[in-house]
């Protein structure tokens, strides 16, 4: 199952550009002369949430915690991810701050709402100087048991290895660059996969041995590839999820800004597969580094149903 139609967003309650992640983060701005960023970022979250909700979309808004402290917790698929096998894993984050995301009662609510077998904590990580941010680093292939990871400090072959070892997941790793040759620092800033597409920025993959055999590994498991510029991945192309509505039909969530810098025939590709769930989220995207997917924790668990 590679899509699904449940997801868990946190609405951010102290968003602004958090200067622990800006080293390695080339996607963020300054944001210094933006005005009240909190609520411009609150107005965009609730028009996003909308924008799914419309589509079908099973959206579990949790609210942020302000004495936290955590102007990223707008992104929880950095440190949360659920499988559908009933595998619940929290991973290893670089930044000081972003680790205060990890919240047991989120968790607890979890396993209240879902079927879930089995924990995994990979966070002891960190001691090592160790990171792998859920699927900010690790792009699921679930229907291949294939995950895909370019290389960065956030993004840590060491604890690939023992991500491969407790779910069966084979990771393909390769470098990824930006035009100016600093290392992508999430692979879903420059790959997406869904049933059908891969969205890919092939031209940040320097090496042709990388990129072969990132494309080779595309097609054999059927995917049809839409190439985006670095232009295009600078304005969040790539940063877009396949999800799919209560009938199985398939939707793309994506910023309003991504959408529109597609040309017209990957738009006519998208449009023709999927229904569209934009959110004009440009605040996020300019003061965190991330974007409409980063923003959205798939939710493969089975749901517990309450009988009377």
């Amino acid at each position: 199952m590679q899509t699904t139609n449940t997801v868990i967003m946190v609405r951010p309650t102290a968003f602004k550009a958090n200067e622990e992640t800006r080293e390695s983060n080339a996607f963020q701005k300054d944001g210094a002369e933006m005005g009240d960023v909190s609520a411009q970022a609150l107005q965009a979250f609730d028009t996003y949430v909308a924008a799914l909700r419309a589509a079908d979309i099973n959206v579990q808004v949790v609210a942020d915690l302000p004495q936290h402290q955590t102007p990223d917790a707008v992104f929880p698929n950095n440190w949360l991810v659920l499988l559908a096998d009933g595998t619940l894993i929290t991973f290893p984050m670089e930044a000081l701050n972003r680790r205060r995301e990890r919240r047991q009662d989120i968790i607890a609510q979890i396993k209240r709402d879902f079927v879930v077998h089995r924990c995994l904590d990979l966070s002891a990580h960190e001691r090592a100087g160790q990171y792998l941010e859920g699927t900010g680093s690790l792009i699921l292939d679930h229907q291949h048991k294939l995950a895909y990871a370019c290389l960065s400090s956030r993004s840590s072959p060491e604890v690939g290895q023992v991500f491969t070892r407790l779910t069966g997941y084979r990771i393909i790793w390769f470098a990824a660059r930006d035009r100016h040759q600093r290392a992508i620092y999430h692979t879903n800033v420059m790959l997406s996969i869904g049933q059908r597409f891969a969205i890919v920025c092939l031209q940040a993959v320097a090496s042709p041995q990388d990129r072969q055999r990132l494309i080779a590994a595309l097609i054999d498991s059927g995917k049809t590839i839409i190439d985006v510029t670095y232009r295009q991945m600078e304005s969040f192309a790539c940063n877009v999820l396949e999800l799919c509505d209560t009938q199985g039909r398939p939707v793309y969530a994506m910023s309003t800004r991504a959408w529109q810098v597609f040309g017209g025939e990957q738009q006519k590709l998208i449009a023709d597969y999927a229904r569209l769930a934009l959110g004009p989220v440009d605040i996020i995207e300019d003061l965190g580094g991330g974007g409409a997917r980063c923003m959205l924790c798939e939710v493969f668990l089975q749901k517990r149903y309450a009988y009377c």
